[in-house]
C-alpha cells in the first residue's frame, strides 16, 4: 500500500508511518457508525492513523473524541494526523493498551460520566495461523493483538448505559463474535452485510451494538458495480469524505 498522504474532503491522512494504510474498512466504519444519539464523548478502540476518528469529528458534535493506539510509530501518526485537522481541540488520543486503558479510567470512578457515549473500532481480525515478517502490521492485523473476547469485555466496561459500540469485522465471524458479546450484555441492534460486487460473497460485517435487546435490523451495501465504477448506495455513505465522490 501507498505511504502518500491521502487527502479527504475535510481533512488528510499521514501514513507512512502506520503498518496499515487507508482502507475502505475504516470508511465503512467512519460513515457508517450511528450518531443519531448524539454522543458528547467518543472512544476509538485501535486508532492507527486516526482515521475513523477524524471522520467522526468531521460527522458529529461530540465535544470529546479520545482514540487508543499500542504501536509506537502508529501513535505518533495518529497525534500527528489529530493536530493538523480542523478538529484537533477535541481529538486526544492516548498511548496505551485497552486494558491499561481500562483499568486507568475506572480507577477515576466518576461513575457513568467518565464512560463513552460512542465506541468504535476497527480491529485487527486475521485469526489464522500465520505471520509476516513485518511485525508492526501482524500487530495491526492479526486477531491474537486484541482478541475479540477481550475488545468486547473492555468495551463493555468503558461504554455509558445508553451508549453504542460500532464495529466491522469480517462476515465469517459474525455469529462468534455475537455469541461473546451476549457474554458483556452487548446485543446486536444493527448489522450492515458488505458486498465487494454483486457477484461476490458478503466479505465484512459492520454491526452497531448496545446494552439494549432489539430485533436485529440488517442491511446490505454492494461497494462497486463494476471495477472503479461505485455504486450509489455506497456514494451516498462516503461522498462528504471521499474528494472524487
Amino acid at each position: 500500500m501507498s505511504n502518500k498522504t491521502f487527502h479527504f474532503k475535510q481533512f488528510k491522512i499521514d501514513q507512512d508511518q502506520c503498518a496499515m494504510k487507508v482502507g475502505t474498512d475504516g470508511v465503512l466504519l467512519g460513515a457508517w457508525a450511528s450518531i443519531h444519539r448524539n454522543p458528547f464523548s467518543i472512544l476509538d478502540i485501535g486508532a492507527g492513523t486516526g482515521i475513523v476518528a477524524l471522520m467522526l469529528a468531521q460527522r458529529s458534535y461530540a465535544e470529546i473524541i479520545d482514540a487508543i493506539e499500542i504501536d509506537d510509530d502508529a501513535y505518533e501518526q495518529c497525534v500527528n494526523n489529530f493536530e493538523q485537522s480542523p478538529w484537533g481541540d477535541r481529538l486526544f488520543c492516548y498511548h496505551a493498551a485497552l486494558e491499561e486503558f481500562t483499568e486507568e479510567l475506572l480507577e477515576e470512578d466518576l461513575g457513568n460520566d467518565n464512560k463513552y457515549d460512542l465506541i468504535i473500532s476497527n480491529p485487527p481480525f486475521y485469526s489464522e495461523n500465520y505471520k509476516t515478517e513485518n511485525n508492526a502490521r501482524d500487530i495491526a492485523r492479526f486477531q491474537d493483538a486484541l482478541p475479540f473476547k477481550h475488545l468486547l469485555e473492555n468495551t463493555s466496561k468503558l461504554l455509558s448505559e445508553n451508549g453504542c459500540f460500532c464495529v466491522i469485522i469480517p462476515f465469517k465471524e459474525e455469529a462468534v463474535f455475537i455469541e461473546l458479546a451476549e457474554q458483556f450484555n452487548l446485543f446486536t441492534n444493527k448489522i450492515l452485510h458488505v458486498k465487494g460486487n454483486e457477484t461476490s460473497e458478503i466479505k465484512r460485517s459492520l454491526m452497531e451494538l448496545s446494552f439494549h435487546e432489539s430485533e436485529t435490523i440488517i442491511e446490505k451495501i454492494t461497494i462497486e458495480s463494476a471495477r472503479h465504477q461505485y455504486t450509489q448506495d455506497y456514494i451516498n455513505l462516503t461522498k462528504d469524505f471521499y474528494l472524487n465522490m
